[in-house]
């Protein structure tokens, strides 16, 4: 019983001390874990003193029960891990993750490797401990913290891709390090076989087993949730019993990585959180998961530091000889990935280059923190390993991270002042200046304004608002190029275009899923710009209207397998998509003649008008592709959105009213409940029909009008329904010729030497290929969504057989055709 109270002691006494440092720590301007390291320390040390010695007349009773407060090694990685790692993986965009997935787990995957290879080889080299204690240590301290480096990043402004990155990395170098540290440990014991190659087939089986069963338990969990009725104190609470129930069952039954387990259920739930919950319960959840990763923190980082004071001031020269030997290899592993294998990525083209100022911070600020902390203090209390090699490992652990805290942390400011990262640039400065200059003026006038109507003397008002005199001349000058001025623009848009989308969630007028595709998108248009001006901007708008991955993927298994679900489901996406889009330019537009002309200039504008100007007609010719081929259905779906801003702009008003105190809460709560049934009976998507069924696609092709009705039907099962989307390439000048196509909605464009040629509905193509046994002639694009019957080379050769008119009829048209392209 007293061992209980003194842990609920302690704990209370920790984490309040953690709380009273926090504003400290923003005053200050340094990381919240170096101070919590610095008290603990501190706390440690007293400790110390009072068991070994005692002042007459100082209590010293509380100090030696911190001394005395022991924790269980395995206790705290199954109290603490889930919690960390759970909570930084909510934080990571699923979306962007994915842009630079290739990237972030070659990252994090080679990253640990090297740093386990560099580190444990240069301690072994050097110390008496077993090369195998070694590799442990370097897997240890492998695991990194962005938490600094995104900070500075997001102060700095720098593209969000590298931000990404380093979260990303961090996220899964943590589960490949604990993962390789679980290994190691498990053949230091004894528990499992010294082999490289059962080494590798246990990582990929820990690895990809977690990977697995994460994703299969958070899509458990939303299915789980669906039946809460929106609970917001039972969805937080399913999200804490997945965390810590993933991390257990897969370390205890399922003999996987609980820590892969608890990333990759963090991450389905980051990427279906938002679309699956409400806005306001989804910033509750990440409030309260950010609690939880605040106490574990805060706990860990001054449990350890106490743990350090213990071990330090046991430590001898040895150790701290050894300490910068670590010290030296762990930043030379980084380095060698940072400036040898990043390099080769961006020659790749896995990712883009990355400027050598900001590998420098990357560098420099990759802090080991809470993760590294919970692994040293569960080596330390490890009955298992010797007290040689528990030493060895949790002194050398604890007393690199606390370097980095005291050390790295405290000095990346500096490191900013010395690379000049803390300065606003000259684009910034001149648009600093601007700005002010337009503020100061807008504010007089405004201030005159009310003197005037409140009856003040002129002159006093005037002697208030003179000092700092805003000239007309300094109003108009902006001391940029107008390369300068228009990428300043672009990113203006850019990240107006952004919180457009996140207003549609608000308004209700959007999905959730789709709008936090085109916010994705938004963001990778801002990093375009920021890399590449106009022409990244271009690039950027021309990725948001193409067709995705996804969409060709499915256009691909229709082609091949016949399944529509999938090509259905995108196309309906990519409609909605474009109509969200078609409206976010429309009041960008609007922004760009009012906000930015008087910003930045009125040539600025016109030329940041022309490229709106061409995404809105590329939109626009997107949006009309589909509605030429499915009109009813673009015309529901239209309907659909403007219903739904009705309804918006109706709660809107009933807001008003409430707030007038013209209708009751009762009512008001009334007519709530009459538009959540109403939103619910417009939210499903009007059906969408491919127009594919084969039958019906046969009796479109005008040859075929007089086939009888059996070899109608046996011609008909020759043929195969496709879909060509706008600008696919349907037939490639050179190839070898496979197949002909009869269209039967839509057009294509056939590319001849003689200039293209535009065929429509009853026409067909490719013939010709086939009839000459050689390769094609002609390129063959789709002009928009295209319907295509198409018929392989062996059958064409038998519909020529069996049927002599339809022969005659293909041959014919194929010499008209030569000559034509001869001539």
């Amino acid at each position: 019983m007293e061992q209980v109270a003194l842990t609920i002691v302690a704990v209370a006494v920790l984490l309040g001390l953690a709380s009273v440092l926090v504003p400290l720590s923003n005053r200050m301007r340094v990381p919240h874990a170096v101070l919590l390291a610095a008290l603990g320390i501190a706390l440690g040390l007293a400790a110390v003193i009072a068991r070994d010695s005692h002042f007459p007349g100082v209590p010293s009773a509380p100090l030696l029960d911190f001394g005395r407060f022991q924790f269980d090694a395995e206790a705290l990685l199954y109290l603490f891990l889930p919690a960390l790692l759970f909570t930084a993986g909510l934080g990571i965009d699923i979306r962007r993750l994915f842009d630079e997935i290739a990237a972030v787990l070659m990252l994090a995957i080679v990253a640990v490797l090297i740093c386990t290879a560099v580190v444990g080889s240069a301690l072994g080299l050097v110390s008496r401990e077993s090369w195998l204690i070694c590799f442990l240590l370097g897997a240890m301290v492998a695991t990194t913290d962005p938490a600094a480096v995104v900070a500075v990043f997001r102060d700095l402004g720098a593209p969000r891709r590298l931000t990404i990155l380093v979260q990303g990395e961090s996220l899964f170098n943590d589960a490949a390090a604990i993962a390789i540290f679980t290994i190691l440990l498990d053949v230091i014991s004894g528990s499992r076989a010294v082999s490289v190659w059962d080494g590798i087939r246990a990582f990929l089986h820990d690895f990809l087993g977690g990977v697995a069963l994460g994703y299969v338990m958070a899509r458990a969990a939303f299915w789980l949730m669906r039946s809460l009725g929106g609970a917001l104190i039972a969805e937080v609470t399913i999200t804490i019993v997945l965390a810590y129930l993933t991390f257990t069952i897969g370390e205890r039954y399922f003999d996987v990585s609980g820590i892969v387990a608890v990333a990759v259920a963090s991450l389905t739930v980051a990427a279906y959180g938002p679309i699956r919950l409400s806005p306001r319960h989804w910033k509750m959840l990440v409030e309260v998961w950010h609690h939880l990763e605040f106490w574990a923190n805060s706990l860990i980082f001054m449990l350890a530091a106490m743990l350090a004071a213990r071990l330090l001031s046991e430590a001898s020269l040895d150790d701290m000889v050894l300490l910068a030997v670590l010290i030296v290899g762990a930043i030379a592993a980084r380095a060698i990935v940072l400036y040898g294998l990043l390099p080769g990525l961006a020659a790749l083209r896995l990712i883009q280059p990355v400027d050598s100022r900001y590998k420098a911070v990357i560098l420099w600020g990759g802090l080991r923190g809470a993760v590294t902390m919970v692994l040293a203090l569960a080596i330390g209390g490890n009955a298992h390993l010797p007290a040689e090699s528990r030493h060895f490992v949790a002194v050398l652990a604890t007393g690199f991270v606390l370097f980095t805290l005291f050390v790295s942390a405290t000095t990346l400011r500096p490191l900013l002042r010395l690379l000049g990262l803390d300065r606003l640039g000259p684009v910034e400065l001149a648009l600093r200046k601007r700005v002010m200059a337009l503020s100061r003026s807008t504010a007089r006038a405004e201030v005159e304004a009310f003197a005037r109507d409140s009856n003040l003397d002129p002159k006093f008002v005037h002697a208030l608002v003179a000092a700092g005199p805003v000239h007309d001349g300094e109003i108009e000058s902006l001391d940029l190029t107008p390369a300068e001025r228009l990428q300043v623009g672009l990113l203006t848009l850019a990240t107006r275009e952004k919180a457009l989308y996140v207003d549609r969630v608000v308004e209700r007028t959007a999905s959730k899923r789709l709008v936090a595709i085109l916010a994705a998108a938004a963001d990778r248009l801002i990093d375009r710009v920021k890399t590449g001006g106009v022409a990244g901007y271009d690039l950027g708008a021309q990725d948001l209207i193409g067709f995705s991955r996804a969409f060709r993927a499915a256009h691909w298994l229709q082609r091949r397998f016949g399944w529509s679900n999938a090509l259905v489901q995108n196309i309906a996406d990519r409609f909605e998509i474009l109509l969200i889009n078609q409206l976010a330019l429309r009041e960008l537009d609007k922004v760009n003649r009012k906000s930015i002309r008087v910003l930045l200039g009125e040539d600025t504008s016109a030329a940041l008008g022309g490229l709106l100007a061409a995404r809105i007609d590329a939109v626009r010719d997107a949006l009309r592709a589909i509605e030429l081929q499915y009109p009813r259905y673009a015309e529901s779906l239209r309907s659909q959105y403007i219903i739904r801003a009705a309804l918006r702009l109706e709660e809107a008003d009933y807001e008003r009213k409430l707030g007038d105190a013209l209708i009751s809460p009762e009512v008001y709560a009334d007519l709530q409940r009459d538009l959540a049934q109403r939103r619910r009976a417009i939210d499903k998507r009007p059906p969408l029909d491919l127009g594919l069924r084969l039958a019906e696609m046969v009796r479109r092709v005008p040859m075929f009008a007089d086939l009888p009705s059996g070899a109608m039907a046996a011609f008909g099962r020759m043929l195969r329904p496709r879909l060509a989307f706008p600008g696919e390439r349907i037939i490639r000048k050179g190839d070898r010729g496979d197949a002909m196509f009869f269209i039967t909605g839509g057009d294509v464009e056939v590319q001849t030497q003689g200039g293209p040629i535009r065929l429509s509905d009853g026409d067909f193509f490719g013939e010709m290929a086939l009839l000459a046994r050689g390769p094609r002639n002609a390129d063959v694009f789709a002009i928009g969504f295209c319907h295509l019957l198409a018929l392989d080379a062996a059958d064409f050769d038998r519909l020529l057989g069996d049927h002599p008119r339809l022969r005659t009829a293909i041959e014919a048209a194929a010499r008209q055709r030569a000559s034509e392209s001869l001539a």
